[in-house]
């Protein structure tokens, strides 16, 4: 099934009843609007005739304007109802969908969800989540309730007026307004895409410019990061000039389709009127029933010239959301005596490589002790302790955790025994207490007094107590602490869980040697029982390690 249409059906899914109320008001909209002007337009024509034929004193005026007052009001009743719940469902929606984007992020490999987080895939994600608002509102609602008014239509002409007319309408809107439509669908696709790729460049563009404006300026290269940024600017102006375009030749197309409809309208039902088998009158309703219906293809030009804009994020955002799931064990094996880790001839290859990243790599770490991993740069000491994480899988080599392999654990208890802070941790927007709450499970309470106790351990409590304690605002990415603190803060963080064992990617990196001998010893002090995997470059961390290896590149 084509992308779009599974993920309308997704989307669907997940608010039917809102979405049903919502498109029952867009028919009702539309069909109100063609009842309207068709019995306006006989009201008009009727009340004439009767004043011709010198029969107007008789004429009923007031159950018509009665009428054509409740159709005017009604309608917009019903379009205000109508934006109110296909715009909530629509919002819903999507928030289930970001749900299940997110969930299908984290079923990716190690490597693929560190792609996703530079500032293009993060622009990108959000901007095809955002593209997908029109799915509904423009395309899919709008298509079902011009098909269910144009059928409505249909049979109240063939009822009202003559089968004549209602077959000449129809086939007009179905031949003409089609063509009309698949020609702007067809049309609108590149420039639409165009325009989507220049945005997501300018996104991107900006934010590069604003965060290294002064590397930029240092090297003499500002102006031209700015004229690159510009161009995609006008790239994205140009392709939204040519959508501009396309969309004033789709309406004047449509314009004529309802020309031509209410032309045939018109000339069946006056041949009809001439001929004596249908009042004038009715004939009127055919022509103005005619006008109104060309409202359906103006809903829906719109939502076709965004097309290939929808199509492309459908398909990026289904590949994210339906990310298999890896069958897992339902619990967790009982801990066997021995080593807390044991890692046997472990190596990585990437796809293509003729050696591998690291390795073979040997490796014990029992209950209580620190082991200290370095090697030269590029030498796979990251990659190794992803894969000793359970991130990535390795080529060869076996790794236990407790006497058993690391396939053999739920993610959860796997999470809860084996925790790996890396060595450029994230932290979120919210206050220190918030970043903290992230190692607990969920619905946990964060325990002030173990909240202090390991900011104690890693000597930040006296710079967090002096900013407002817990409850210390943190803006985006947890910027307001410098990134030793910054750091820090994730290394608390980590001890929150009590690991059985703790990974730490380059702990001590941008910290002053003081401050560094104080954090070690204290995560050390923190977590006596607990075995600790350090990588370090600096030499001053060897002192706190029980054994230390050397990492070298692969063979």
């Amino acid at each position: 099934m084509n992308p779009l249409w599974r993920l309308a059906l997704r989307l669907t899914r997940a608010e039917p009843r809102a979405f049903g109320r919502g498109l029952a008001l867009s028919a009702l909209v539309l069909v109100m609007g063609a009842a309207l002007l068709g019995l306006s337009g006989w009201f008009v024509t009727a009340a004439a005739a009767a004043g011709i034929a010198g029969i107007g004193v008789g004429f009923d005026f007031f159950r018509p304007s009665a009428g054509v007052r409740f159709l005017a009001l009604g309608r917009s009743a019903a379009r205000y109802g109508e934006r109110l719940l296909t715009h909530d469902a629509t919002l819903r929606a999507l928030a289930a969908l970001r749900g299940a984007l997110l969930g299908g992020i984290a079923r990716l490999p190690h490597e693929a969800q560190a792609r996703l987080r530079g500032a293009r895939a993060l622009n990108r994600l959000t901007a095809d989540v955002d593209a997908l608002d029109g799915l509904m509102l423009r395309l899919v609602l709008p298509a079902l309730a011009a098909l269910g008014t144009h059928l409505a239509a249909f049979v109240a002409l063939w009822l009202l007026v003559a089968p004549g007319v209602a077959g000449a309408v129809l086939a007009i809107y179905a031949l003409g307004g089609g063509a009309v439509l698949w020609a702007t669908a067809r049309a609108a696709h590149p420039p639409a895409e165009a325009a989507e790729t220049a945005l997501q460049s300018l996104r991107a563009q900006s934010l590069d410019l604003l965060r290294t404006r002064a590397d930029l300026t240092l090297a003499g290269a500002l102006l031209a990061a700015r004229d690159r940024a510009m161009g995609q600017a006008e790239t994205d102006r140009a392709a939204r000039a040519t959508l501009d375009r396309i969309d004033r030749a789709g309406a004047s197309a449509s314009a004529l389709t309802t020309s031509l409809a209410a032309a045939a309208a018109l000339g069946v039902g006056g041949q009809l009127a001439m001929a004596g088998t249908i009042s004038p009158a009715r004939a009127a309703i055919g022509f103005f029933t005619a006008l109104a219906l060309g409202e359906t293809l103006g809903l829906l030009r719109r939502g076709l010239a965004e097309l290939g804009r929808m199509q492309a994020a459908s398909a990026r955002v289904l590949a994210l959301a339906d990310t298999p799931a890896v069958p897992e064990p339902a619990t967790a094996p009982m801990p066997l005596p021995g080593p807390l880790l044991q890692v046997s001839r472990l190596t990585y290859h990437r796809a293509g490589a003729e050696c591998a990243v690291f390795g073979p790599l040997d490796l014990t770490l029992n209950r209580g002790e620190t082991v200290l991993l370095s090697g030269p740069s590029g030498a796979g000491k990251s990659t190794a302790l992803a894969c000793i994480a359970g991130l990535l899988p390795p080529s060869t080599g076996q790794i236990a955790m407790q006497g058993h392999p690391l396939g053999d654990w739920p993610e959860a208890d796997l999470r809860a025994a084996l925790t790996l802070v890396p060595q450029r941790p994230a932290l979120i927007g919210g206050t220190v207490a918030q970043n903290l709450a992230l190692a607990l499970p969920e619905g946990a309470a964060l325990d002030p007094d173990a909240a202090w106790a390991v900011l104690r351990a890693v000597d930040l409590e006296d710079a967090i107590r002096a900013r407002g304690g817990l409850q210390m605002a943190l803006g985006e990415g947890g910027s307001g602490l410098s990134g030793g603190q910054s750091k820090r803060l994730a290394l608390a963080r980590a001890m929150l869980r009590r690991p059985a064992v703790l990974i730490l990617d380059e702990p001590t990196e941008g910290l002053d040697p003081a401050t560094a001998a104080a954090t070690l010893a204290g995560i050390r002090a923190a977590l006596s029982d607990s075995g600790l995997l350090i990588v370090s470059h600096r030499a001053a961390d060897l002192p706190f390690a029980h054994r230390h290896l050397a990492l070298e590149h692969g063979t």
